[in-house]
């Protein structure tokens, strides 16, 4: 029988199989656990806006990503049902920026997660938070004995 710190590290590589996304904007899953996940991502000069500052949407998508890979860390099938972003400061090119997701609540079906976008220096760049759903499931055949 796995253990729930075991498990969430076979959710989140079940999940980067095929996470196409994350790999094409050098998104990097840092660590995982039941609720939590960690990941980074370099600012790229493809990823800068007519500001020259990190575009929103790239900083959105670290966020979402780190959120996805918390709310499926407990081996449910898990979307997002909602999302919201507050971008607190710029990010700029070559800024290092660092997600890190934990689980707020989480019901039968319906979660809420923060997440926390820093840049290399531990400036708050964004607060995040989504609203999961578990639609069914599991991204991980469970072992025998193990309880849901």
């Amino acid at each position: 029988m796995s253990t729930p710190e075991q498990l969430a590290r076979d959710c989140g590589e079940a999940l980067w199989v095929g996470d196409q996304a994350c790999r094409a904007l050098g998104v990097t899953l840092v660590s995982i656990a039941p609720g939590t996940a960690t990941m980074t991502m370099r600012v790229e000069p493809d990823m800068v806006n007519g500001h020259d500052l990190c575009h929103g949407g790239l900083i959105f998508t670290l966020a979402d990503s780190c959120f996805a890979y918390a709310c499926n860390s407990e081996n449910f099938n898990t979307v997002a049902a909602g999302a919201r972003i507050e971008f607190l400061a710029p990010a700029r090119l070559g800024d290092q920026l660092t997600a890190s997701a934990h689980q707020v609540q989480q019901g039968r079906r319906s979660g809420i997660y923060d997440v926390t976008v820093v840049n290399q220096t531990h400036q708050p760049i964004a607060l995040f938070r989504g609203n999961s759903h578990r639609i069914g499931g599991h991204l991980v055949e469970a072992s025998a004995g193990e309880i849901e």
